[in-house]
């Protein structure tokens, strides 16, 4: 028994040892820090470009809000997003919220 107790030993030493181990575990660390990266990039043109739209536009729905605020802004600042898109989603924050977009061509009067 004791026999292949250090035989087991021995095998588990060495393959942690291994420098193939070590690059394996590396690659896939690199990897998922690359993906953390590209997904914080992607999230931040979308929650810009969604943002910047709502506030030109000078009103947001509460499915837009939910969409923008809390699936987009909230695991982008959770990956560690930066102050441009925390600065316009406070902007965002100050729109009205309405149910239904306003149809401009009703709301205008009519010139005599």
């Amino acid at each position: 028994m004791e026999f292949w107790a250090e035989l087991i030993f021995g095998l588990i030493c060495s393959i942690c040892a291994s420098t193939g181990l070590w690059a394996f575990i590396q690659n896939r660390r690199d990897r998922k820090d690359n993906k953390s990266k590209m997904l914080k990039g992607l999230g931040h043109d979308r929650i810009m470009d969604l943002g910047k739209k709502y506030i030109k536009r000078g009103y947001i729905t509460p499915d837009e809000y939910e969409n923008l605020v809390d699936y987009l802004y909230g695991p982008y600042s959770d990956l560690g997003g930066n102050g441009s898109a925390a600065r316009i989603i406070e902007e965002v924050r100050h729109l009205p919220i309405q149910d239904k977009p306003i149809d401009r061509k009703r709301s205008q009067k009519p010139k005599d």
